[in-house]
């Protein structure tokens, strides 16, 4: 008989590895004021709870803190930050599920994926220059993240995840609210940048974006919400970008 993902997700070898990568991570504390330091400590005196509240689905994430960054073109851009418990059982789940995912993605998408990076993208880019595609229509999906819709999302999840308790944990983070200046907004629709699991969400919704490019046979390289098409006249390039214009 095979093992559930969810017991996968809490088994301690991979909670310990999701722990340890939180920690190795840093990085701010949530609405809880709970800093990663303390996560060891939680580990060992309140694992079991925490295991079991997951497993019978009373696991409530709590609110996700909102925090205002510069962009460097005089705009902000929202990070959200889960607590320290949420990030490392969004770590758990992302170690698990992520193979289910990693093998089908695109070999033109080059962001938050293991062993793949920008300096792969720019090789990738400077050897379509090379071939001759030297006329570039370049994208930003603006406020992607704060667009992803849910239901769609879900869909995609489920297609590999067939697991309820797995699903109703990751449906329960997209709704968690965002506390901005004090104040909790209820949440819809969105992937909150800044928690372990959102890199891989966004790259699974983007995914069928890549498929429809390669449909098309174009040749272009996304990073993110970031991609760049290479054509070989300016002609192409801009019938390309006025069937892409937002």
């Amino acid at each position: 008989m095979s093992t559930k993902m969810i017991e996968q997700i809490l088994t301690g070898k991979n909670l310990l590895q999701a722990m340890r990568k939180v920690q190795q991570n840093h990085g701010s504390a949530g609405v809880d004021h709970m800093p990663v330091t303390k996560l060891s400590e939680l580990m060992s005196i309140d694992r079991d709870e925490l295991i079991t509240q997951v497993q019978t689905g009373n696991y409530l994430p709590q609110a996700i803190l909102g925090v205002e960054i510069p962009k460097g073109n005089g705009k902000v851009r929202l990070l959200g930050i889960p607590t320290v418990t949420d990030r490392l059982l969004q770590q758990a789940v992302l170690q698990v599920i992520t193979a289910k995912f990693e093998f089908e993605f695109s070999d033109h998408s080059y962001g938050f994926r293991p062993n793949r990076n920008l300096q792969q993208a720019v090789l990738k880019a400077q050897g379509y220059i090379n071939e001759g595609f030297q006329h570039t229509v370049d994208i930003d999906l603006q406020t992607f993240f704060d667009e992803v819709d849910h239901c769609h999302l879900l869909q995609l999840l489920y297609r590999k995840i067939k697991c309820r308790e797995t699903l109703r944990l990751i449906r329960k983070w997209l709704r968690a609210p965002i506390s901005i200046n004090g104040k909790l907004v209820k949440r819809r629709k969105g992937v909150p940048q800044g928690s372990p699991l959102s890199p891989l969400l966004s790259n699974i919704v983007l995914n069928e974006l890549d498929r429809e490019l390669e449909l098309q046979g174009l040749r272009f390289i996304r990073y993110a919400d970031d991609f760049s098409i290479y054509l070989k006249t300016k002609t192409s390039a801009r019938k390309v970008g006025n069937r892409t214009d937002c």
